[in-house]
């Protein structure tokens, strides 16, 4: 376990998940993902972000067009039309901003990216608490991955996800206790893609919950 590619949106989860990285391995790539978001602004942060914790390389992957093909950007992530704050449309149990299939293109991407550079540890900042219930954030779906990547190339696939059982005020106090606390400035959150944030859309509240909760100041509006 000597490196590592991390998935990094330029979110807060992503963010800490990349600062858990940079302290457990030697070297510590980044792959982001131009998936024709709205909040295509996080981009920009993950750039940044890669600056700041000196990752060995940063990549972005476009795959708009591929997400375009298969018909899976009817959702509020990607559709300008649609509200943040909505029910989906197919699946009536989830909300408007579930991408389907999106973490495991992402993740299978990321692990493919990793073997340019004989790498086999993928970090993800998914999360099954404090979260929107997407299925995709699971650990059952993480546990399902990593054993289907391991087979589909008959080696070790190992995805890491610190995040998985902590609280949005847990994560912010794990990132302080990292001494990294500062890198949730150039972070982005906002699904509206507004900056500054909304406020007011499902992201954005959960992150304002966690800093209350956590009792601190979120360093995004200092």
């Amino acid at each position: 376990m000597t490196d590592a590619i991390i998935s990094l949106s330029g979110g807060q989860d992503s963010t800490t998940c990349l600062s858990w990285a940079k302290s457990n391995f030697n070297d510590v790539y980044a792959i982001s993902f131009d998936y024709g978001q709205k909040h295509k602004i996080e981009l920009d942060c993950a750039k940044k972000i890669c600056e700041i914790a000196d990752v060995k390389d940063h990549f972005i992957i476009k795959i708009d067009e591929l997400f375009n093909e298969i018909s899976i950007t009817d959702n509020a992530m990607i559709n300008p039309e649609k509200n943040v704050n909505d029910q989906h449309k197919i699946f009536k149990n989830l909300p408007a901003t579930f991408v389907p299939f999106r973490n495991l293109f992402l993740l299978s991407i990321a692990a493919a990216k990793g073997l340019d550079y004989g790498v086999n540890n993928i970090v993800t900042g998914i999360c099954q608490t404090d979260f929107s219930g997407y299925p995709d954030c699971r650990n059952s779906f993480k546990e399902s991955l990593q054993e289907t990547l391991s087979l589909a190339i008959d080696y070790s696939v190992i995805i890491h996800t610190p995040l998985m059982y902590l609280t949005k005020a847990q994560t912010v106090k794990y990132m302080e206790k990292m001494g990294n606390l500062n890198w949730y400035k150039y972070t982005h959150t906002c699904y509206n893609g507004q900056k500054p944030p909304c406020l007011e859309c499902p992201a954005c509240k959960l992150r304002q919950k966690g800093f209350e909760e956590a009792e601190l100041k979120d360093p995004l509006f200092d």
